[in-house]
């Protein structure tokens, strides 16, 4: 994961698919380690000018129900680190 997170640190938007990839659901992406080889997936969005990781969850096609409350957590606290963004 450590990994994934500094190529999306250094290539940001130009990261390519297979190590990332838009979720329909929310305004995220999901962020593959290994290619999508992982079990892991970590859930981000740009805030300002950085990359943020709002939580770190199992692959959807091992366990969906889990994606999906980590996808539902990385939202409600992304909203809050925007939040505070706009608030300064």
């Amino acid at each position: 994961m450590l990994h994934a997170a500094e190529k999306l640190q250094t290539l940001g938007e130009q990261l390519p698919f297979p190590h990332c990839s838009a979720l329909r659901q929310a305004r995220q992406w999901e962020l593959r380690p290994r290619g999508g080889r992982s079990p892991w997936r970590a859930f981000y969005r740009r805030v300002g000018g950085a990359m943020v990781i709002g939580a770190i969850g199992p692959d959807a096609k091992q366990e969906a129900a889990g994606f999906r409350r980590a996808v539902v957590v990385a939202e409600r606290r992304i909203e809050e680190i925007e939040a505070e963004q706009g608030g300064r």
